[in-house]
């Protein structure tokens, strides 16, 4: 038999079904697109901000977020804007600031597109906001001034000038907040406006005191009096806080009471920092079973903050990904519907085979499509539950002990002690810190140009007074041409192993050496604490992540532990 004449009836068939795909493809590139329905994403929008004004957050994102997906991003830029920053500004609110720097940040792209000043304006105060909050004040000042350079009004500059102030009050140079400040109070247009005027002349008092200058009472003074005609309540608890602190050294029954008004305050606009800082206030100008009474209502008053905000960051995501899911599944639904149209009414010129030969193929693509979808969805449900399981972990060793332990020094030891009191404020700082750090710890990380700053970032984060980490030549890498699973895994690795040498080397000097060999990069890492063996039960659990992380990109990596040598490794990775 000819093989050719078998395979040729094949190649005809193949040709024409070729052809029929091309022709469906190019009638369903004509096919008109839709024009935005405005009236819809309005509606949503304006549901958005009524749940907003009711404080009810995760209604107002659900509604937000569902308006940008309906916007169409050519014509419907304004309104995509406005809901990613309504979307940014409740995240911020809610303590996900990670979450709500990644939403501004899709404002970007449209910033170019023929919007206001006041758009830039916006979006890059809102990250100076965040960025203040997760104590990147260089960061912060950078945003900040980038939307002072926006073309916008003078009274939005000068309560830019303001938030630049509260940056350098936060970074502890009051001199140069005092320069600015000074200012704003002598200017008419923030001298007419009660409000910022308040705050200008509390945050001046409180930087005169800081200084050391005589003025800084009255000006705190003369602010809280302003406050409390406007009965603004949210500035009377930042007032009575920093008359608190004033009076610390010289008026403890005084700074007592200004620290119990501003809890009250606190408490009353739900501004859970500034309760916080009360309970440390009370706690310090405290005896005997009310500074035990303070202590126990920081302990509580700060895991309900800790499990809120890993909620409403778990609950913000999750809307996100649901929405974004609803969105695929309904624009492919309508695609299949346009294709299955014209590709029946090119089928009723066809033969049977043909026919036949159509059906299979769409049969096969949709199986593929639905076995993707559901193994994505499989896998995904699964990194989440094991990234549950991980921090659930780090809580209960690392966090849970903590807290019982300082529970149970504030039960039985006399808080009256300024020893004892120093002791469980230190252990209070440790369960913030452990905190901080479990957070950090499962942070996404940036692997664009960005990434050797967050690398160094988190190199940094485990120097101490006790650990001085010295790194060579991190420079000389150019990460930018790395793959991304890559630096992700290098970043990862030198995490986990500075995680274990805090936990358990007893280390006061790590050394990590960046060096490319060949083809490969070379990470060496030493520390002079008290050595191991691999084979101990604490390390090799702590180590396991890291030899599955290399081997999981065809890298190498080997220990050398010798007991009270310190602790070696060595890794390689294939560029």
């Amino acid at each position: 038999m000819n093989l050719n004449k078998v395979h040729f009836p094949i190649y005809i068939l193949i040709t024409v079904l070729f052809i029929t795909l091309q022709s469906c493809e190019k009638k369903s590139l004509k096919t008109p697109e839709k024009k935005s329905n405005l009236k819809e994403i309005d509606r949503l929008i304006d549901l958005g901000d009524y749940y907003f004004e009711k404080t009810k957050y995760d209604s107002a994102f659900y509604y937000h977020n569902k308006a940008k997906l309906l916007c169409n991003p050519k014509t419907d830029n304004t309104r995509i804007f406005y809901s990613l920053q309504r979307m940014s500004e409740i995240q911020q609110n809610q303590g996900d600031y990670y979450g709500s720097e990644t939403t501004i940040t899709e404002t970007i792209p449209y910033l170019n597109k023929s919007l206001y000043g006041t758009y830039k304006c916006a979006t890059y105060n809102l990250l100076g906001i965040i960025n203040l909050k997760l104590f990147d004040y260089d960061n912060a000042l950078y945003f900040y001034n980038k939307a002072l350079n926006s073309k916008i009004d003078d009274v939005r500059k000068l309560k830019l000038k303001h938030n630049i102030a509260v940056v350098y009050m936060n970074k502890k140079d009051y001199s140069q907040a005092i320069k600015i400040l000074l200012p704003l109070t002598l200017n008419t247009k923030v001298i007419n406006d009660p409000a910022p005027f308040s705050k200008a002349l509390d945050n001046l008092g409180y930087s005169y005191f800081k200084v050391g200058n005589p003025k800084g009472i009255i000006y705190l003074n003369r602010a809280l009096k302003i406050k409390e005609q406007l009965k603004d309540d949210w500035g009377m608890a930042a007032s009575y806080l920093h008359l608190s602190n004033y009076y610390k050294e010289s008026n403890s029954k005084l700074s007592t009471k200004y620290a119990q008004l501003g809890y009250v305050k606190a408490t009353k606009v739900n501004n859970i920092d500034d309760r916080l800082e009360a309970l440390v206030l009370l706690i310090q100008s405290s005896t005997g079973n009310q500074s035990k009474n303070y202590s126990e209502k920081y302990i509580q008053l700060n895991d309900s903050i800790t499990k809120a905000r890993q909620k409403a960051r778990n609950q913000f995501a999750k809307i996100k990904y649901d929405s974004r899911i609803d969105k695929e599944e309904n624009l492919n639904l309508k695609a299949n519907k346009i294709k299955n149209e014209l590709q029946i009414e090119k089928q009723k010129n066809r033969n049977q085979l043909l026919y036949f030969l159509v059906v299979l193929s769409i049969t096969i693509g949709g199986f593929t499509y639905n076995f993707l979808i559901i193994k994505n969805k499989k896998d995904k449900i699964k990194t989440s539950y094991n990234t549950e399981i991980r921090i659930a972990k780090k809580l209960h060793d690392e966090l849970a002990n903590d807290v019982y332990q300082t529970m149970a020094f504030a039960e039985t030891q006399d808080l009256s002690s300024d020893e004892n009191k120093d002791v469980i404020l230190n252990n209070l700082y440790t369960i913030y810190s452990r905190t901080r750090d479990i957070s950090n710890e499962n942070n996404t990380i940036a692997i664009g140009k960005e990434f050797i700053f967050g690398f160094k970032e988190m190199i940094i984060g485990f120097n101490s007074v006790d650990i001085k980490i010295l790194v060579n030549g991190i420079d000389s890498v150019e990460w930018i041409k790395l793959e991304s699973n890559k630096k992700i895994v290098v970043y990862r690795v030198v995490q986990e192993l500075l995680v274990n040498m805090r936990k358990h080397s007893k280390c006061s000097l790590v050394v990590l050496t960046f060096k490319k060999n060949k083809n490969n990069l070379q990470i060496d890492y030493s520390d002079n604490g008290v050595g191991a063996t691999v084979d101990e039960q604490n390390l090799r659990n702590g180590l396991r992540n890291v030899e599955n992380r290399i081997v999981a990109i065809n890298g190498s990596i080997t220990f050398d532990t010798n007991s009270n040598k310190g602790f070696k490794t060595s890794f390689i990775i294939p560029l």
